[in-house]
């Protein structure tokens, strides 16, 4: 077999990463493990959790303890840069095969898919993908299938087939080239019989997909797979040399000099548009790449057209959304140019469903993009979480790539017949601009609501309760607010830990992120005596996550002044930060969440002292009845679509940063409850809780996780009929009963 490794060029853009000297330590199974992690951690061979790779290992039959020849390949979903051994589905080779016997023709191939679990070598657990029998029909050791730009890009252009030969001639390899084939079980016959006419071939080009590469051993696969795509990349970098520097006809909207601060302001407004139907958590990039697109002549021409591999368009939809807004133009015309855009996005989309939806089809899903783009800004994406939102954006990116790429290539007309076109397809299905040509919208139908696709959907885990919302903790360092982080982030929300201390703030969310993703958690300073120190840590959470839905406070102050009176400054700081702040706290979300549309909650801390009268506590006790109050008087002019809520706690020693030991003296003095000087300061605390427990109903000690469980019942759709309402956490007060 010839490879591209002996073609003499040497690598320009990629590494090779291999060594030998760990090599040598792995079998054959974690071989494959060793090389798929090498090649899925650059983004510039495949993107995240896209392509798959195999090898056919030699083993025992558990059954006969006769040799045996088994398939392992990547299972569905799962990512190569961080798969593990368990990540592999395993298959006897020879059942496989075996298959195509009882094939009955492209059809039928989809029931195929139900024949793999009956070849599972040993107790595989692991799904096989569909592009299982892509693997298994090719006569190679080791197999590749990846999704590079460089290649793609070559696969999605009008002259693919032709440039594909150029290439070969220049570089000495030997490409093979296939029409677009959905993915399964026909495209793997196709595969078959294309190596069995050409043999030598190092490689296959699939029309408008990807490329697949192999070897005889795993080392050689390797080198095989990024020397041809090294390649194909030097092949597109001298024909983009020469053809200068201006892209996708050039640039006719200028890049905005704040568009950053611009997209932080439209992005609740966005996010609620796109939320119309679930809610969905937003990333944002103003990349050199991603500017250079959306503020082209092309853009919005290619934009319509979509996207051409299908691990792409799963991600990206049929097309992003493509808003014009000219240059010079305010926010005003940017919403009504979102709100123009989407409507018709959304009913094209529709349109789109109607037309290729069968009795069998699933049912249409949200018509809303996963992608927008905004000349002069840059890009958001949408994905039911942060980290499916990041990854959405770089699948659209590759898009560009591609497009970019497909761009390059082109050397005048399209041909008469585009070489993605099989024998079988309707030429006039296949839409072409600047050399690049677009998945039909036919067949990109067939992925997003094929059945095997449909059954991936479900076999994901079911949404925790605060999945797709954002929840900002103010207060989220210590005590209550940070139980309240941590069930938060648990119960599958974005965490934005805001506090006075910055750096507890960030140690808090470090902390988080054993809990959850770690892109789903941040963290800001904030100084609620300030407006403007609130509005920039809303415009933070803003910029992480692209709204806010849930916003908690547990942050107050409790005046200490044992044995004399309280200044009349610690009087007016109380009053400020544990009244006022928390009409600051609402009157700076609500803006957020009228921009958005979408039901916002807001759950604040007061406390029982807000009805009990205690000697000493004046100030704490009327900043908690104001509170208590103020909760009340926000549900009503909130109303519908916020809802307002608190909790009064007792006495939560526990955690709580405003119990410094000198107040815990202070306390114990006050209720004269002996203690010593020499006592540690978790001596001293116990015994304060004691009493606090021993004067209570239930006898129990009120700790921070009570109060954020209340908290959290209140921020959560379990109370969507409740408002302007405050829960007691006070283990049973009955000082504190309402009268």
């Amino acid at each position: 077999m010839t490879l591209a490794t002996s073609a003499g060029r040497e690598l320009a853009f990629l590494q090779d990463r291999w060594d030998s000297n760990v090599a040598a330590t792995l079998d054959e199974a974690e071989l494959l493990r060793y090389r798929s992690n090498l090649l899925g951690s650059d983004l510039r061979i495949t993107n995240f959790a896209g392509g798959n790779t195999s090898s056919k290992i030699a083993d025992v039959d558990p059954l006969t303890g006769e040799p045996v020849e088994v398939l392992w390949v990547k299972g569905s979903g799962g990512d190569l840069g961080s798969i593990k051994r368990t990540g592999f589905a395993t298959l006897y080779q020879n059942k496989l095969l075996a298959l195509e016997y009882i094939y009955r023709g492209v059809d039928t191939e989809d029931e195929m898919a139900e024949m793999y679990p009956l070849c599972a070598f040993r107790s595989s657990a692991v799904a096989a993908s569909i592009d299982t029998p892509l693997h298994g029909f090719l006569p190679f050791a080791h197999v590749d299938h990846l999704h590079p730009d460089w290649a793609i890009a070559l696969a999605a252009s009008a002259n693919g087939r032709d440039k594909m030969e150029e290439f070969n001639r220049e570089f000495g390899h030997s490409l093979i080239w296939i029409p677009w084939q959905r993915p399964g079980f026909e495209l793997a016959m196709m595969m078959k019989r294309a190596v069995e006419d050409n043999p030598g071939c190092d490689g296959i080009v699939l029309g408008g997909h990807g490329l697949f590469t192999w070897g005889q051993t795993q080392r050689e696969c390797y080198l095989n797979t990024i020397t041809t795509i090294d390649h194909i990349g030097q092949f597109i970098d001298r024909h983009a040399a020469a053809k200068g520097t201006a892209r996708f006809g050039g640039e006719v909207v200028p890049a905005r000099a704040d568009r950053r601060d611009l997209a932080v302001k439209i992005a609740p407004f966005l996010r609620g548009r796109i939320s119309a139907q679930r809610r969905w958590i937003a990333s944002f990039t103003d990349a050199p790449d991603v500017l250079q697109f959306v503020n082209a002549a092309y853009a919005r021409e290619l934009a319509f057209l979509g996207t051409s591999c299908p691990d792409h368009f799963i991600r990206t939809k049929i097309r992003p959304l493509f808003v014009p807004w000219a240059a010079g133009a305010d926010l005003a015309d940017l919403k009504k140019q979102i709100d123009c855009a989407l409507a018709e996005y959304r009913k094209q989309y529709r349109a789109y469903y109607r037309t290729f939806a069968t009795t069998e089809s699933p049912a249409i899903r949200d018509a809303s993009p996963t992608v927008v783009l905004i000349p002069g800004m840059g890009m958001f994406s949408f994905g039911t979480n942060k980290v499916e939102a990041r990854i959405t954006g770089e699948f659209y990116t590759n898009a560009i790539h591609v497009m970019e790429g497909a761009s390059l290539l082109g050397s005048g007309a399209a041909p008469a017949q585009l070489p993605q076109c099989g024998k079988t397809m309707d030429p006039a299905s296949f839409k072409v601009f600047d050399n690049y040509v677009a998945l039909p919208a036919a067949e990109a139908f067939r992925i997003e609501y094929w059945m095997l696709e449909e059954a991936k959907i479900r076999r994901r885990p079911p949404e925790k309760e605060l999945s797709r919302r954002v929840a900002l903790i103010v207060g989220g360092a210590g005590g209550i607010g940070r139980e309240v982080a941590r069930m938060a982030a648990a119960r599958g929300a974005h965490v934005m830990v805001a506090d006075i201390d910055e750096a507890r703030a960030a140690q808090a969310a470090n902390d988080l992120r054993a809990v959850t993703l770690p892109e789903m958690v941040g963290s800001t300073g904030v100084d609620i005596h300030s407006r403007e120190a609130i509005a920039n840590a809303m415009k933070v959470t803003v910029a992480a996550f692209g709204g806010i839905d849930i916003l908690v406070n547990t942050a107050a102050v409790y005046p200490l002044a044992p044995g004399a009176v309280l200044p009349d400054e610690a009087w007016a700081d109380t009053l400020k930060v544990n009244v006022t702040a928390n009409y600051l706290l609402a009157d700076e979300v609500a803006k957020i969440f009228q921009e958005q549309g979408l039901h916002g909650t807001i759950v604040f801390t007061s406390s029982a002292n807000a009805v009990v009268a205690e000697s000493g506590n004046e100030a704490f006790d009327v900043s908690k009845a104001a509170l208590s109050h103020l909760i009340r008087d926000l549900a009503v002019a909130y109303a519908p679509n916020v809802r307002v809520n608190g909790i009064s706690p007792a006495t939560v020693v526990k955690a709580a940063a405003h119990f410094s030991r000198e107040r815990l003296r202070v306390s114990l003095t006050k209720y004269n409850i002996p203690f010593q000087e020499s006592f540690s300061d978790e001596e001293l605390r116990s015994r304060l809780e004691t009493y606090y427990a021993e004067r209570s109903l239930t006898l129990k000690t009120v700790d921070p996780a009570d109060c954020a469980e209340a908290i959290l019942f209140l921020a959560s759709p379990r109370s969507r009929c409740t408002t302007g309402h405050l829960i007691p956490v006070d283990a049973g007060l009955p000082e504190a009963f309402l009268r």
